[in-house]
């Protein structure tokens, strides 16, 4: 099984449309956070009710889309942190990110795990894509030409893959390995197109996390 570091990744370099080299600071103090090492934006904060460490890179042609979800995940789980019923404090949250690129496009994949006093934690993901030739985030829904249905050809690659990973790719019911809403977390590279899915995600809760990589050349043309 594939499963998603909690390391951060290096982001890549900036093309002429990224936005002017102000966004980046601008973006991360609105976190509150601080610029660390290889253009990476660190926030962290604890208190008795809560831990958290938050890293992700700056640079990414849409950043606000960016830091507009981290602010409403964070301000949620502080007001679960603080509530006057929680219990088993203190809570944890931890947000990393990886980065990719093709020429054409840009992506940042985050990946979150929180804590919040339950028997078993929640780790999930949020990716960001952008085709920076045409100036516009890129979603599955925009990712393969019109009234096509890419998950025909992509759901058997997937289960197949996991079939290799997992012992449990074959309970994976067509409803859900064709629901659009389980492929909305991907990354665009020149060769693949690579799928996470958090935990609980087409799989059992206990497998954890898992991502895909799926050969450009084996699946739907991009509409890029």
């Amino acid at each position: 099984m594939r499963t998603v570091s909690l390391a951060a990744a290096l982001v890549g370099a900036m093309i002429l449309t990224a936005p002017p080299a102000a966004a980046g600071p601008e973006a991360c103090s609105a976190l509150g956070g601080v610029i660390e090492a290889g253009g990476i934006c660190g926030v962290r904060a604890s208190d008795p009710a809560y831990t958290m460490d938050v890293t992700f890179p700056l640079g990414y042609p849409d950043e606000p889309a960016i830091v507009d979800y981290l602010s409403q995940t964070r301000d949620g789980f502080v007001r679960v942190a603080q509530a006057p019923d929680a219990r088993n404090l203190p809570y944890e949250m931890d947000v990393s990110a990886q980065s990719f690129a093709s020429a054409q496009t840009r992506s940042v994949v985050l990946t979150l795990f929180q804590s919040v006093g339950g028997a078993h934690p929640t780790t999930w993901y949020k990716a960001f894509n952008f085709d920076v030739e045409r100036g516009r985030p890129v979603t599955f829904e925009t990712l393969f030409a019109p009234d096509t249905k890419p998950l025909q050809q992509i759901f058997p690659l997937v289960q197949g893959q996991l079939a290799k990973d997992t012992i449990l790719a074959g309970s994976i019911l067509p409803g859900d390995g064709l629901d659009p809403s389980h492929y909305q977390n991907f990354a665009i590279t020149d060769d693949a197109v690579i799928f996470f899915f958090g935990r609980g995600e087409l799989l059992p809760s206990y497998v954890g996390e898992t991502s895909v990589t799926l050969p450009r050349n084996e699946i739907p043309p991009l509409e890029l």
